[in-house]
């Protein structure tokens, strides 16, 4: 006599997920942030690109210059994670670079240009 064999349809139940609002911020809408407030992220200005052959790479030595695609004065490019998120220019803080941001991408555009 051989067993019969499981059917995996009658084994599945919807997946239940607690809600991560507070009992507070589901009466008002908020939401609490704090549970993320310590993830690390990747934060990354970008001055410019340039592609360049592997001969030539092969050629860059002490001293060589690599033209970017980018004008002078024109903004850097700020990242988080990879996905831009704003448009900046270079300042020195107390003998350090820093970036004042002079254009923040809207939290809208942001996921339109995620669902590209």
């Amino acid at each position: 006599m051989s067993d019969p064999k499981p059917n995996p349809q009658k084994d599945v139940k919807p997946a239940r997920f607690d809600n991560l609002k507070s009992e507070g911020a589901a009466a008002t809408g908020d939401v609490n942030l704090d549970v993320i407030l310590d993830v690390p992220i990747t934060l990354s200005m970008e001055v410019g690109r340039a592609r360049v052959p592997i001969r030539n790479l092969l050629q860059f030595n002490q001293g060589s210059v690599v033209e970017l695609e980018r004008a002078a004065g024109e903004p850097l490019d700020v990242y988080v994670n990879g996905t831009l998120i704003a448009h900046g220019e270079v300042v020195v803080v107390n003998d350090k670079f820093g970036v004042r941001l002079t254009d923040v991408v809207s939290p809208a555009e942001r996921i339109r240009k995620l669902n590209k």
